[in-house]
C-alpha cells in the first residue's frame, strides 16, 4: 500500500474509519469520501489522531451522484467501496433509500472505476446475504437469501460487482465480512447496545437472544480488506471474512456483562427490538478457509481479547451514545 493512491467510500463510518487509519499507517495516499451533510461532519474520521487525519484528503459527496463519483475516482489506483445504508430494521421502513444508496450507489462506483481503469476494486458485501444458515459453516457457495430489504439490496450490489468483473474485466474482489465489532461501532449493533446499557442502567434490553453470530474484531476485518487489495488470486472472488465460530446473542451478552467491572445489570427481551419472524437470521457461522488460502488471512484477536478492548473503549466513550432505542 505504500505510495498507492487509495479511495475509501464510507470512510466516516465504523469499519471505514479504521480502514483509513490503517491505510495511512501503511503509507497509502488516502482520499476519503464522506457523506455530505449540513453539519460538515466527517463522522468517526474526526476521532483519528491529528497526525493521521492530516495525511487524508477528505472528499464530501454522495455515491448516489454520478458526477461526484467520477470526479472522486480520477487518478485513484485502489478503491475500497464501503458506503452503504446498513441498519437492517430501518430497511423495513425506508427500503427505497437502501436501493438508491446500496444498489445505484454501487453501480455508480463500478461504472466510474471501469472508466478510470483502476487496479483493484474492493466491494463490501455482508453475511446478511446468506440469511439463516442452510448448512454450517457457511462457505461462499451457500445460497443467498433475502430476509430483509437491506439484504436484498446488498445481494443486488454483489451481483453488479460480479457482472462488472465478468463483463468488463474490472478487477473486483468482493469481501464479505461477518459480524464485525469494536470501537466506534454504532449503538444499533448488539455489542455496543449491551455495553452502553450495562454502563447506564440495571437492565439490558435486547431482541431475540437465541440467534447465533460469527464475530470478528474490526482490526481483523480491516486486515482482510487490505490483503484483498494485494492478493492476485482474489480477483473475481467472493471471500468471507469471519472468525469461524458461532455464539448466541444471549451467551454473548452474558460474556460482555462479565467483562464490565461491578456490573449487576440483567438481561431482558424486548419485543420491540425483535425482527419480523421471517426476517430474523437465526444462525451465522463463517467458513473462512478461502480467506486463509487466497489471502493468507486469519483472525489475530480472540473474542475475549476483542471484547475487552471494545468494553474499555465504550467505557470511556459511552457519553457519545444516546440511550434511546432507534431502528
Amino acid at each position: 500500500m505504500n505510495g498507492k493512491k487509495v479511495l475509501v467510500t464510507g470512510s466516516e463510518g465504523f469499519i471505514g474509519s479504521h480502514l483509513v487509519e490503517r491505510l495511512v499507517e501503511l503509507g497509502a495516499r488516502v482520499r476519503a469520501v464522506v457523506l455530505y451533510n449540513f453539519a460538515n461532519s466527517w463522522g468517526w474520521l474526526e476521532s483519528l489522531p491529528p497526525a493521521v487525519l492530516e495525511e487524508v484528503e477528505v472528499c464530501p459527496g454522495d455515491v448516489r451522484d454520478q458526477g461526484m463519483v467520477k470526479e472522486a475516482l480520477k487518478g485513484q489506483e485502489i478503491i475500497f467501496h464501503l458506503a452503504a445504508l446498513i441498519g437492517i430494521p430501518y430497511s423495513y421502513k425506508a427500503p427505497a433509500s437502501y436501493v438508491q444508496t446500496n444498489v445505484v450507489g454501487t453501480l455508480n462506483m463500478l461504472e466510474a472505476a471501469r472508466e478510470c481503469g483502476v487496479e483493484r476494486f474492493i466491494h463490501t458485501s455482508t453475511s446478511e446475504v446468506y440469511g439463516t444458515a442452510v448448512y454450517v459453516p457457511i462457505d461462499e457457495r451457500h445460497p443467498l437469501q433475502t430476509q430483509s430489504p437491506y439484504a436484498a439490496t446488498k445481494i443486488a450490489a454483489d451481483k453488479l460487482a460480479e457482472s462488472y468483473h465478468r463483463t468488463f474485466g474490472l478487477p473486483v474482489v468482493t469481501v464479505r465480512p461477518f459480524n464485525t465489532y469494536g470501537p466506534r461501532q454504532s449503538a444499533r449493533a448488539v455489542i455496543p447496545t449491551v455495553i452502553t446499557q450495562a454502563l447506564t442502567s440495571k437492565e439490558v434490553k435486547l431482541g431475540s437472544l437465541h440467534p447465533t453470530r460469527d464475530l470478528t474484531f474490526v482490526k481483523d476485518t480491516v486486515e482482510g480488506f487490505i490483503k484483498s487489495a494485494a492478493a492476485e488470486r482474489a480477483v473475481g472472488e467472493v471471500i468471507n471474512i469471519g472468525s469461524g465460530f458461532e455464539i448466541s446473542i444471549g451467551e454473548l451478552a452474558r460474556l460482555i456483562l462479565g467483562l464490565i467491572p461491578g456490573c449487576k445489570a440483567e438481561l431482558a427481551e424486548d419485543v420491540e427490538r425483535r425482527r419480523p419472524p421471517g426476517s430474523e437470521v437465526e444462525r451465522l457461522w463463517a467458513d473462512n478457509r478461502k480467506a486463509r488460502e487466497l489471502l493468507g488471512w486469519q483472525p489475530a484477536y480472540t473474542l475475549e481479547k476483542g471484547l475487552a478492548e471494545t468494553v474499555a473503549w465504550f467505557s470511556q466513550e459511552a457519553g457519545r451514545y444516546k440511550q434511546i432505542y432507534n431502528v
